[in-house]
């Protein structure tokens, strides 16, 4: 690496999107310099969450961390005096659906107020680039499917999403406001799967929030069952239907925002999705098939704040950014097919590719979950 690095500020880069980007920077050749609260993050030796001293053993090299909170302002004045950076990553945030309804003005404190401290920061010290980690719940009930980034947004069902809404709005004024401002907003789907060497992967403090690592939980025998919230939607089999996308591929997605970034974009949305939906009880099938043992399951009311279906249409971003997930249907069967399975002899399968749903993130969360059956 040259002496001319870019420095990237990674906000909540403990956490596990922003580990698996730190990941990914580092593979690029930036110098990814990280603040985090440990919110969601664990402990680990020398100060450092275990989560990126983890990524220091994949990378071979130091990871630059400090503990820090984004509403802290003094704090953020000061790391910004200490550092030159050339952009910003901003994972920082409280992120549960449910416990977003239960505690709105906590979610709203956290993501608004820190979000402003640190674009007020970033101002301040000329920094004007940023990436920031928006979520489909800013489309609110979809009024139609596969969801573009020109689908209506704000209609949000709950506060975690309007929270995101509200700071891509924040995001759109400045850049309208000061010409010389950079922003990519990336609407994530359903992160899903790990790192392939199983060293970094979701790991939630308490009960999960999100299906694959409850399931994952289940499979290794952490939890006795799976509740699936609801089986009376529209949807083929009752459950939900989401758009899963392997968390490196979305780690990818944001080195291709950073060369974005680059062309004085402006302000630019695209979706990290991978265009194909599906339900709970396909992705229990899927965990199965990955980890050799059953899942059980019980169906208990709707959630709170939960759509029907969400599905991307992620076009928009292989045209601009040329990203495409990489981790679809075609590539996870053949990838590592499973023995028995109508995806062995060829791809894709005939009916609903039902056998095939995620071959590759179940298989990659399953090492991690194995590895780790009591994560960090």
């Amino acid at each position: 690496q040259g002496a001319m690095a870019e420095k990237i500020l990674v906000t909540g880069g403990a956490g596990y999107i922003g580990s698996h980007c730190v990941l990914e920077l580092a593979e690029a050749g930036y110098v990814p310099v990280v603040i985090d609260n440990f919110h969601n993050a664990i402990r680990g030796a020398d100060a450092l969450p275990e989560s990126l001293r983890r990524v220091q053993q994949i990378v071979h090299q130091p990871i630059l961390f400090q503990e820090l909170d984004i509403t802290n302002e003094a704090a953020l004045q000061e790391l910004f005096s200490k550092h030159r950076f050339s952009a910003v990553m901003h994972f920082a945030g409280l992120k549960a659906v449910g416990e977003s309804v239960q505690k709105p003005l906590e979610y709203y404190r956290v993501n608004l107020t820190g979000t402003i401290r640190l674009l007020e920061t970033m101002k301040a010290h000329g920094v004007r680039n940023i990436v920031f980690s928006s979520s489909a719940t800013v489309y609110g009930d979809p009024k139609y499917l596969p969801l573009d980034e020109n689908h209506p947004v704000g209609g949000c069902t709950n506060p975690y999403g309007k929270s995101k809404y509200f700071i891509e709005e924040m995001i759109r004024d400045l850049c309208k406001a000061e010409r010389d401002w950079n922003a990519v907003l990336l609407r994530y789907f359903n992160p899903i799967g790990a790192h392939e060497s199983g060293m970094i992967g979701e790991d939630p403090q308490g009960i999960p929030n999100n299906l694959m690592p409850y399931v994952a939980q289940v499979a290794v025998g952490r939890r006795e069952f799976l509740s699936v919230f609801g089986n009376d939607y529209k949807t083929d089999d009752g459950t939900g239907v989401r758009d899963y996308i392997h968390v490196v591929d979305l780690a990818k997605g944001h080195i291709a925002a950073l060369k974005k970034l680059k062309e004085n974009c402006g302000c630019k949305i695209y979706n990290l999705g991978t265009g194909t939906g599906y339900s709970v009880l396909q992705m229990v099938q899927a965990m199965e098939k990955a980890s050799g043992r059953e899942i059980k399951y019980k169906i208990t009311g709707r959630r709170e704040g939960d759509v029907a279906s969400c599905y991307a249409n992620p076009a928009l971003a292989e045209r601009e950014l040329g990203w495409k997930a990489a981790f679809g249907l075609d590539k996870m069967c053949k990838s590592i097919p499973f023995p028995g399975t109508p995806c062995a002899a060829g791809c894709p399968p005939p009916g609903p590719p039902l056998t095939a749903v995620l071959p590759v993130a179940g298989e990659d969360l399953w090492r991690w979950q194995l590895q780790n059956p009591t994560g960090f």
